[in-house]
């Protein structure tokens, strides 16, 4: 009974999770439909209306930071109920903009607190419910939501804007966001110790030890290398990322010299790519996990795995002029990267660290890491292709990012040493 009532549980916390995500990457998908009905209506450049974006992003990694501690010690529901309530309004309170600060400030207060609220409690919310060859598997659901908000939003909302104007489209995600959210936190759990359970994926030695896990204080957590090596390798990858995301169409458009059209669809396919790649590739890394027989070694190599993915990828776009083929070849190994990278970052993180207090490790990780890594690999893509005026060196450098984050997973320990002296290594099978 105890174990179905677990499931139960874990099953909620992963379909909260996975509204989420299909949230805030929908944010994220929506904004460069809206960008070209807002451009034209409003008369504003690109640039400028982009720095709503950026500064949405700032709020968000601030953001983060803030909604660790609240998981920490609240649990998941204030922060999904936050996020609904901030993502409504930047919908709803941008769609009334005549004036350029009427854009600015609701747009990145709003949105980025309210995004902010969701992609930290999502992940830490799954990890503290799974872990070892469990966690993986359930992430890759959850994180399906993300492809999923990037096919079904973007295309229907590219739709929709045939017929109706850009700000009662916007109203109309405003309330499917807010929604999505309530629906979350309603589902939401706290940890699995505050039911007086376990967390599903732990071995019998795991399960006697809980009570005495080690609670890391932030600033001892941040003073070892594993946290500041996952950081290095997750936000490389981030920098490739966003410079890959933002410049891929006008890629494909200015170098490649497809249509628009040719190079939307295309663009889809990572989308499309991902509603299967992050089940799947979920299962995979639990498979590895159990394989080596150390949670910590195992996501470490998924952290191998996944920028090599994304060089991969690189450089099968650079190779599009030869045949389209490899451009979709392209979008399916940046899918795998995207279905391996987010979430082994969590889980090496968490399998280090342990599950009490990753709320807030991982919320001020996040906080670097989304404050460096999309406005430097955004930043890097257009200003490569201003000085060459064509995209190759950009993909070099995305490459390079790559290798980067590639070696530093190599050297991530599989250990740490905290104030006490004693090496901690959770093999949480």
């Amino acid at each position: 009974m105890d174990e179905k009532m677990t499931n139960k549980l874990g099953y909620k916390v992963v379909a909260s999770s996975f509204m989420a995500v299909f949230v805030l990457f929908g944010y994220r998908s929506t904004f460069s439909v809206l960008l070209g009905p807002m451009k034209e209506d409003l008369g504003w450049s690109v640039s400028a209306l982009s720095t709503g974006y950026s500064m949405m992003m700032i709020v968000y990694a601030i953001t983060a930071f803030f909604s660790g501690l609240i998981i920490d010690k609240w649990g998941t529901k204030p922060c999904y109920a936050l996020g609904a309530v901030g993502t409504a309004l930047g919908f709803l309170i941008t769609s009334r903009a005549h004036t350029y600060l009427q854009y600015l400030l609701p747009y990145a207060i709003f949105a980025g607190i309210g995004t902010g609220m969701l992609w930290v409690t999502s992940t830490v919310s799954v990890r503290k419910w799974y872990v070892g060859k469990s966690y993986a598997t359930m992430w890759g659901i959850a994180f399906a939501g993300a492809p999923l908000a990037q096919v079904v939003l973007s295309l229907g909302l590219k739709k929709a804007l045939v017929t109706l104007d850009w700000r009662i489209a916007m109203r109309g995600l405003a309330v499917v966001v807010f929604v999505a959210l309530i629906l979350a936190s309603l589902l939401a759990k706290r940890s699995p110790e505050h039911y007086g359970m376990t967390a599903v994926g732990e071995n019998p030695a795991a399960k006697k030890e809980q009570g005495s896990e080690y609670v890391w204080e932030l600033k001892e957590a941040f003073s070892k290398f594993p946290i500041w090596g996952t950081i290095i390798c997750f936000c490389t990858c981030v920098v490739s990322e966003f410079l890959v995301w933002t410049q891929i169409v006008n890629f494909w458009t200015q170098d490649i010299q497809l249509s628009l059209d040719t190079a939307t669809y295309l663009y889809v396919i990572i989308g499309v790519s991902g509603l299967f790649t992050m089940p799947l590739l979920g299962i995979v890394a639990d498979k590895i996990v159990g394989k080596v027989g150390n949670e910590i070694k195992g996501r470490k190599i998924m952290l191998l795995i996944a920028p090599l993915c994304g060089i991969a990828a690189v450089l099968s776009l650079l190779l599009t002029g030869k045949s389209i083929l490899f451009a979709v070849i392209a979008c399916i190994l940046f899918a795998c990267y995207w279905a391996i990278e987010p979430g082994g970052a969590a889980g090496y993180a968490g399998a280090i660290y342990g599950r009490k207090t990753i709320g807030k490790i991982w919320g001020f990780a996040t906080l670097i890491i989304m404050g460096i890594g999309p406005a430097l690999g955004s930043f890097m893509g257009g200003y490569l292709f201003d000085v060459s005026g064509n995209y190759k060196n950009a993909l070099l450098f995305a490459a390079g990012s790559f290798v980067v984050s590639a070696a530093c997973a190599m050297i991530l320990p599989l250990t740490v040493e905290p104030s006490t002296g004693k090496d901690i290594s959770r093999e949480n099978l």
